[in-house]
């Protein structure tokens, strides 16, 4: 079964705008299965009291995002703890690389996977750093805030040039599209950190905490802004989708493996790529007319 979520989201408990209900709600309303509430360093967790709650989604799952201004006073480091155990203490080890080893590690021992969020914003680090640490399961190549340089510039790689690198190094990590939502009152416009602008859509047993967390630790799942995949095989010697029209958009799937390179490209609404096993890797990339994106995972291929 396909289970649509958000795991980066902020109530008023850090810097969103609203309180954590309104904002549940506003993932129910708009279709989402489960959703994680990642404030900045506080572990927000509605309390239904002896209420009996009325809803079965969004599952809710625990989250964190661990913020560290690092001790040069310049750099800000972010990464989420999903599915947490318990509040866990941003960690200052004095430069990024340590600074992101040191978070990673502590939300793995309070039970959570550990997702490296927005490495643009303030330019703070990227592949070069990223390839240097261990135990992140996850890393943000799309998200919605306007503020965190997601297409990169002025010799700066983007988020998803930042993901090739990382992943032609040969560190397997999984690329998620998140939100970062702290803006759901008055208009919703492009300088506003709005919801509804990326996600992942989660392929597990059930709709359960344990289930979601696990299938996102192993890769299985998607990313999207606004393409929604009706199928995905994903097979050791082959990729296989089918993509859902919508209006008359036309459609690229792009077939990447090592070092950015892409392998083939498709048009329409089904894409097929057979797996040779000297890519390195290959993962899809579709492209809308519209501009919206889907990604899967990376399938190791070789050695």
């Amino acid at each position: 079964m396909w289970f649509k979520g958000n795991i980066h989201t902020h109530t008023n408990k850090s810097d969103g705008d609203s309180d954590p209900e309104p904002v549940v709600r506003w993932y129910r309303r708009n279709g989402y299965d489960f959703l994680v509430l990642t404030d900045h360093n506080h572990l927000t967790l509605l309390d239904y009291g002896s209420k009996k709650r009325r809803f079965r989604r969004p599952l809710m799952i625990p989250g964190e995002e661990l913020s560290v201004q690092i001790s040069n006073g310049k750099t800000a480091i972010h990464l989420n703890g999903i599915g947490i155990t318990r509040m866990v203490e941003p960690i200052d080890a004095g430069d990024v690389v340590s600074t992101l080893q040191a978070n990673i590690d502590a939300v793995r021992r309070a039970g959570g996977i550990a997702s490296i969020n927005h490495p643009n914003y303030t330019w703070a680090f990227d592949d070069r750093h990223i390839v240097q640490v261990a135990g992140a399961s996850l890393l943000e190549i799309f998200n919605g805030n306007s503020v965190t340089n997601v297409y990169g510039g002025g010799g700066h790689p983007s988020y998803e040039e930042i993901w090739d690198r990382v992943l032609s190094a040969g560190r397997p990590i999984f690329g998620v599209a998140v939100d970062d939502s702290h803006h759901f009152k008055g208009d919703f416009k492009p300088s506003l950190a709005n919801p509804g602008r990326g996600w992942v859509v989660v392929e597990a047993p059930a709709l359960e905490p344990a289930a979601i967390i696990d299938a996102l630790e192993k890769g299985d799942f998607y990313s999207s802004t606004e393409v929604i995949l009706e199928e995905l095989k994903v097979e050791p010697g082959s990729i296989e989708l089918r993509i859902r029209q919508e209006w008359d958009f036309i459609y690229e799937t792009s077939f990447i493996g090592h070092g950015g390179r892409v392998l083939s490209q498709e048009y329409g609404t089904e894409a097929r790529y057979i797996i040779r096993g000297d890519e390195g890797y290959v993962r899809a990339q579709v492209k809308s007319s519209q501009g919206g994106k889907a990604w899967t995972q990376p399938v190791f291929t070789g050695p």
